[in-house]
């Protein structure tokens, strides 16, 4: 598969698929991209595009000055995530390194947010992030997300999208097994194709 790095200033080829507005770690296993051709778009396939998506996320500021080290720990999470993720939709029991993985990652995360005080607002928690911190607050994030989505009330409804070569996970929701419009559209493509071709071989 040739691999290609979005720029951070393109935007991604496909939507978001369904999920990802509730689950961080479904856009984060999506972020790298599957495409016909034999294509890998990798959203977080050089630091500034990942700092780029961190930011886009909320989960970094614009200036975080993101370095290759922390990109290659991230994209190393992202495959610890989608081997969970492949071993749930499969009902096989999970990777112990892709578990320990991620386990790593949530300990990072502090164990309480602290109380802080805004002149305008007042009182309030929140959990601190100096910019020396970014990717460990960033890699609890994702893992807090991933752990959420599998011991939480839609574990069930994930899925790997039904449309070839696509990699993307979802949310089912009915009978929709397809990450996007344009994915459903290259399945029914594929089927209709598959019945004419058989029908013509009878």
């Amino acid at each position: 598969m040739r691999a290609m790095t979005e720029s951070w200033f393109v935007e991604p080829v496909l939507p978001s698929a369904p999920g990802a507005e509730q689950y961080l770690a479904l856009d984060f296993v999506n972020s790298a991209i599957a495409l016909p051709g034999g294509q890998l778009i990798d959203l977080l396939g050089t630091p500034e595009a990942t700092n780029h998506w961190l930011t886009e996320r909320g989960l970094a500021p614009a200036g975080a000055g993101v370095q290759e080290m922390c990109a290659t720990q991230l994209r190393s999470l992202r495959e610890h995530v989608r081997a969970l993720f492949a071993a749930h939709v499969a009902g096989f029991p999970p990777l112990p390194a892709a578990l320990s993985a991620v386990n790593d990652a949530l300990s990072k995360a502090p164990t309480a947010a602290l109380l802080l005080w805004n002149d305008k607002e007042g009182p309030y928690r929140a959990a601190p992030c100096p910019t020396n911190e970014v990717l460990e607050h960033a890699l609890a994030a994702l893992a807090a997300s991933t752990a959420d989505l599998l011991t939480g009330p839609h574990s069930g409804c994930l899925t790997a999208c039904d449309s070839t070569p696509c990699n993307r996970y979802l949310l089912r929701r009915g009978r929709r097994h397809w990450c996007s419009t344009r994915c459903g559209d290259r399945a029914r493509a594929a089927r209709a194709y598959a019945r004419r071709t058989q029908s013509k071989a009878d």
